[in-house]
């Protein structure tokens, strides 16, 4: 429990730092200020900045396969198989999908303004390593496999049922409103956005700037709930194994207090005696012969007065172990 609390909480840290990081990026827009704030800042580089604009596409773009008029700068394609797979665990059939085959072909593009006017354009940079890239799905198609009863017969003995496969298409269309959340470069004449250096997550999103923030500190606000109740259990765990090894402690002093006072009590008898104890006596009053055998320990140790005296569960004086059957000791 320790173990998965230290998880949670590495996890939660960094959480937390993406979203101050994301909330202390520096907000710039796409106006005739931004070439001249990138000279003024040092390496003409600003290290983590928002940007709001409009895809345009830089020279051809990309036709969808499905869809007539659908232009893009990015084109996902995607076959998904789904069947079902017998668990012998549960003995019940569970869904299963599989990528079998996936192209993505991108085409430069820049982030413009959304409003006509005077501006300045960014050119994205490597937009698949973004974390999250906005992409919409423009076709889907489930295509349903054709089966036999030959090949029913064979696939509940192999344990494997195949549903079909599913066709996908998703694009980044040109005119998508985007927010990009990255390191912002003067390039010679040409404005770049680009992956972070400082380890921090890359942002392409057609959510606006506050919801992007928003998901971030709800992803932190979950983590840290789990880190809390991982906590807690933690405590417990930990509040009962202490408990219970002060309970041994207690039992162990207490067996050492006991032990103490039958040392005391027979260095008493043998004073009193004139140094000699009596034969066989019992450990308990130290006055009468043992006359019984617990079992199943077999100590004989104790009279049977003081046996009947015994608080129950009664336990052997000796062991502490519980006491089953007792026997009379007869001497002869």
């Amino acid at each position: 429990s320790t173990a998965i609390t230290a998880l949670l909480y590495s996890v939660y840290r960094q959480k937390a730092r993406v979203a101050r990081g994301l909330e202390g990026a520096r907000k710039v827009r796409l106006d005739g200020d931004l070439r001249a704030l990138l000279l003024e800042a040092p390496g003409r580089c600003v290290p983590y900045a928002v940007i709001e604009g409009v895809v345009r596409s830089v020279k051809e773009t990309l036709s969808s396969q499905f869809v007539e008029s659908c232009k893009g700068v990015v084109q996902r394609l995607t076959l998904q198989e789904h069947k079902m797979v017998w668990n012998r665990t549960t003995h019940l059939w569970n869904d299963y999908e599989k990528i079998i085959h996936q192209r993505t072909n991108t085409t430069p593009f820049d982030l413009v303004p959304a409003e006509d006017g005077a501006g300045v354009t960014v050119r994205v940079m490597k937009p698949l390593d973004a974390a999250e890239l906005s992409l919409e799905t423009v076709y889907e198609k489930f295509h349903p496999s054709v089966q036999s009863f030959t090949d029913v017969i064979g696939h509940y003995i192999s344990g494997e049922r195949p549903k079909g496969i599913q066709e996908t298409e998703q694009m980044l269309k040109v005119g998508t409103a985007l927010t990009g959340v990255g390191e912002l470069v003067l390039d010679n004449a040409t404005i770049k956005l680009q992956p972070p250096k400082q380890g921090m997550p890359y942002y392409l999103s057609s959510l606006d700037f506050e919801s992007l923030l928003q998901k971030q500190e709800s992803s932190v606000r979950f983590w840290k709930i789990l880190t809390v109740v991982s906590g807690f259990a933690t405590c417990a765990v930990l509040f009962f194994l202490l408990r219970k090894q002060y309970r041994h402690h207690r039992e162990r002093q207490h067996l050492r207090q006991m032990q103490e006072e039958f040392r005391q009590a027979q260095e008493r008898l043998m004073n009193a005696e004139g140094g000699e104890v009596v034969k066989n006596a019992c450990v308990v009053c130290l006055s009468s012969t043992k006359s019984c055998v617990f079992l199943e320990c077999g100590h004989v140790c104790s009279c049977h007065e003081c046996y009947q005296a015994l608080p129950k569960p009664k336990k052997c004086p000796i062991c502490r172990q519980g006491i089953t059957r007792v026997v009379p000791l007869y001497n002869s």
